[in-house]
């Protein structure tokens, strides 16, 4: 099991339309696309904790997880909610990524 780690550092003052695009549309579209969502949050304690969205996305494999991002991406509803939703700007000042392994630990 793969687990993708996003964390979103978002644009001062930019934290509820991110949050209206996830609830509106890129879920939605992650369902589409076949992407499991482990969890999805907004940091209230910590570093980055005014303006943070962070969320693990489950892929059974690496893929998997290639093909679920491609077909996001080109999704032509994806590219018009993007591109109305920064209309003002973008919303992210920093997207970091991260991959997760847990077959090492598997067998415990």
């Amino acid at each position: 099991m793969l687990y993708e780690l996003r964390e979103y550092t978002v644009v001062p003052g930019r934290l509820p339309a991110l949050i209206a695009r996830f609830t509106d549309h890129t879920l939605g579209l992650f369902d589409k696309h076949g992407f499991d969502i482990a969890f999805m949050s907004h940091t209230e304690f910590g570093e980055n904790s005014i303006g943070e969205v962070v969320y693990a996305v489950r892929w059974e494999s690496y893929q998997q997880m290639q093909d679920g991002w491609a077909a996001f991406m080109t999704d032509p509803e994806w590219q018009r909610v993007k591109a109305e939703s920064e209309r003002d700007g973008p919303l992210n000042s920093a997207v970091r990524r991260r991959l997760l392994n847990t077959a090492p630990f598997d067998g415990r």
